[in-house]
């Protein structure tokens, strides 16, 4: 079945239709991972957005169960130079195709991906729509200058849990599958739900943390009457600055209990210490992007997904940038200057790698554990 993939700026993409058919609409953005494609489909942050995977070739290890970020897919379409139409793999269960029909995420392959890439880069990233319906291309131009930005909407709302939960879940292992936490954790951490990642939680159980997860309006009152030893603020999907109901709890916990935040957290984080965000021309998507950690001058290579950054001339006294983008000099990391509470724009917890930055789920345990002993 023929597709057409349009954007908002005129330029058509002509390919075939994989997945279920149909026609959809959102932000058409880039990863430059090689793998990870199962965990990029169900992390919840790219709710809204239309991902074009750089490698050429997706789907031949198939679909499993277990590599899941979250119950289902969220992102609103995908795109591909060439969909793997026999995968290989032993934990495989089904085939990309099949799994993007069952879920129902339209997607197109046979595009020049490279050149689509090459055209967000240069015109940053925009409105764009996908169908297998419409094959008339000044239709889809016109429908997709139409469809809504992420610009000023709150995504968060469409991808948070609707009541808190506890999660027992730990790190995979070749032997067992995923561990169960201990019997009496070490620490208890209430996670923010802003479009939580799975593998984040399984790394807070993996530190000895017993997890309560509550929905992203939870008040911070509510949060301080569970007792909690941290509180982690999660990724999302979208702009930061509609948030405003995570940014005021967030300034309501500051200095009650320590504070560790990743990418949405880390901007809601910032706004809440009275910084700005701003819009990337096509954002940070990727398992390579290098960042320098300002404390040792070594560089990290990072697992990203953002296209919003942190300005950094808006950090007052109140915070110190702790990790910076080597690409573009972009604000990767903060920590506040007199409570415990810090956050990285980046992904330490990233599945499938890299793993360069898993020390700062040590540094949260270290923070709490020094907050339990000053009491």
């Amino acid at each position: 079945m023929d597709a057409i993939l349009a954007l908002a700026d005129g330029r058509v993409f002509r390919g075939k239709s994989f997945g279920a058919p149909g026609e959809v609409s959102g932000e058409v953005v880039f990863n430059t991972s090689m793998s990870g494609y199962q965990e990029i489909l169900t992390d919840p942050s790219y709710r809204g957005e239309i991902v074009t995977m750089t490698y050429p070739l997706i789907g031949n290890c198939g679909v499993n169960p277990e590599d899941v970020e979250s119950s289902r897919p969220h992102l609103a379409g995908f795109v591909v130079k060439e969909a793997c139409e026999m995968p290989s793999n032993w934990r495989s269960t089904m085939s990309l195709d099949a799994y993007l029909k069952e879920n129902g995420i339209v997607g197109i392959q046979g595009i020049d991906t490279r050149a689509l890439v090459r055209h967000i880069r240069d015109k940053g990233a925009q409105t764009g729509i996908i169908s297998s319906l419409d094959q008339d291309p000044e239709s889809l131009v016109a429908k997709a200058r139409q469809a809504p930005s992420i610009v000023g909407k709150d995504l968060v709302k469409e991808v948070t849990c609707q009541k808190a939960y506890e999660w027992t879940e730990g790190g995979w292992d070749l032997e067992t599958g995923y561990r169960q936490a201990g019997a009496s954790p070490r620490f208890h951490v209430v996670a923010y739900d802003f479009g939580i990642k799975r593998n984040i939680l399984r790394n807070l159980v993996d530190a000895d943390c017993r997890v309560t997860v509550v929905p992203a309006h939870t008040a911070a009152e509510e949060v301080l009457r569970l007792n909690p030893d941290g509180i982690f603020l999660s990724n999302g999907p979208g702009d930061p600055e509609p948030i405003t109901y995570a940014q005021e709890n967030i300034r309501k916990l500051l200095g009650k209990k320590p504070i560790f935040g990743i990418c949405l957290g880390h901007q809601l984080l910032a706004i809440a210490l009275g910084g700005k965000t701003y819009k990337l021309k096509f954002g940070h998507r990727g398992g390579n992007q290098p960042v320098r950690r300002d404390e040792t001058g070594r560089v990290e290579i990072t697992s990203q997904n953002h296209g919003f950054a942190v300005d950094a001339a808006s950090i007052n006294n109140t915070a110190v940038l702790t990790h910076i983008n080597l690409n573009d000099n972009t604000v990767e990391g903060l920590t506040h200057a007199t409570c415990p509470a810090f956050s990285v724009q980046y992904h330490p917890e990233a599945s499938p790698g890299p793993h360069d930055a898993r020390y700062l789920f040590t540094r949260f345990v270290d923070m709490m554990a020094q907050s339990k002993k000053s009491k």
